[in-house]
This record gives structure tokens, sequence and C-alpha cells, in this order.
């Protein structure tokens, strides 16, 4: 791993990965966490925070560039804030079930789906996590899968 490319990125992208990193962390652990709780949410509203800044800033990361400025991966970028918003506005109306379902979309969709994005080749996180040639790799598939793992399990959980 060498964090080099993305300490030379734009601003943008460098607040993009902040985000998203961090956001990674918080809604994997709300996963396992108990639901509902003052703890709950908190890290939500902070975690739907993180994801707004995941996806507004995206806007103004603009590498790829096929449709103009942006690229088909910012249509996950509008899926996400709708997403934010359904959720937020859901929960409000004491629909639980529905916040659980748009929350985990939006955290399968809008960080997981589209966090294998930025692996490609030639894109900056791939440089960064693959710069040491194979144990990163290894490292992060492994993390993906648990990630896999515990979202399936909490699916599970839920329909039970």
């Amino acid at each position: 791993m060498d964090a080099t490319a993305l300490t030379h990125a734009t601003l943008a992208i460098q607040l993009h990965a902040a985000c998203a990193v961090l956001a990674l962390t918080i809604g994997t652990l709300m996963l396992f966490w108990r639901k509902g709780t003052s703890l709950h949410k908190a890290l939500g509203r902070l975690w739907i925070g993180l994801m707004l800044g995941v996806s507004l800033s995206s806007f103004f990361i603009s590498e790829i560039g096929l449709l103009g400025p942006y690229s088909p991966i910012h249509i996950l970028s509008l899926l996400t804030l709708f997403g934010l918003w359904g959720g937020w506005q859901a929960i409000r109306a004491g629909d639980v079930r529905t916040h659980r379902m748009t929350m985990i979309s939006v955290y399968g969709g809008g960080l997981i789906g589209a966090g294998v994005f930025t692996f490609l080749p030639g894109r900056i996180m791939h440089q960064v996590m693959f710069a040491d040639g194979g144990a990163t790799a290894f490292l992060a598939a492994l993390g993906i899968a648990a990630i896999l793992v515990a979202l399936y399990y909490q699916r599970r959980r839920a329909a039970l």
C-alpha cells in the first residue's frame, strides 16, 4: 500500500476518499450494533453526513468524463442522494422496515458497489492499494469478502 497517489490527488478526491473510508467503517459497524439506540441515531446522522460528502464530492471528480465531465458512476451518486433522503424520511415517518432496506441499499450500492470501481487499474485507489503487488490486494479482497458476509447475515437476521 502506498498513499502517494492519494496525497497528490485533488482536494475533492482526498475528501471523497476520506468520507468513503469513514462511512464504510461506521456503516459496517452499524450493521452489527443494536438498532434504535441513541448511539445508532447519532452514528446514523454522522453516516448520512459522510455519505453526503461522498456523493457531493464525486461531482467534482471528472477523470473518466464519458458524459461531458461525468461518467456513468455519477448515476450512483444521484441514487445515493435520493436514497439518503428516502431513508431519512422513512425513519422520521416511523417506517423502520423501509428505512432499513433503503439504508442497506445505499450502503451496498453507494459504498460497496461504487467502491469496487475505484479499484480498477488506472484509478487512484488501485495505485494506493495495489502498489506492493499482491499482499494488499489479498487483504483488500479479504475485507470486501468480510463486508459481503456481514451484509448477508444482516439481511438474513432481519428476515427472521
